[in-house]
């Protein structure tokens, strides 16, 4: 009879603590440490060299000219497609060759890498990120 009440504690408990430290890894993946994120980067004339629509982050790639002229090749990490779908986004919603104006969070390191605000598509179309805490950035 002991033997059966002591087992009968330890399988919830031992699910709990499961389901806490596997919580973990995910609560720091999600973080945006990595990101200045106090004002979006915006730039105009982007091109669309590749998109990404795939868990667990979208991404678009593009070339974007810096201050001096060069082109930079930029990759904008965005949300999951299903958190992207309901706001109008959609696998065809950008494809390689479009122009548009991209608003990012830049990486702190100074690499062309970044977590998108949001784009802006050549017909003035907004394709906002789902991020929470997403600011419109003028």
């Amino acid at each position: 009879m002991k033997l059966r009440f002591v087992a009968s504690l330890t399988l919830p408990a031992t699910l709990v603590m499961g389901f806490l430290i596997t919580g973990v890894p995910m609560a720091a993946h999600h973080g945006n440490v990595a990101y200045d994120t106090s004002k979006a980067v915006v730039l105009k004339g982007a091109t669309v060299t590749k998109f990404v629509w795939a868990n667990p982050h979208c991404f678009v790639m593009f070339d974007a000219k810096d201050g001096k002229g060069n082109v930079q090749h930029w990759a904008g990490e965005a949300g999951s497609p299903s958190s992207l779908g309901p706001i109008g986004w959609s696998s065809t919603a950008v494809q390689p060759g479009d122009v548009i104006t991209v608003y990012i969070y830049a990486s702190k390191t100074g690499n062309p890498v970044g977590r998108l605000n949001k784009i802006v598509l050549a017909d003035g179309t907004e394709l906002k990120d789902s991020a929470l805490g997403y600011r419109d950035e003028k």
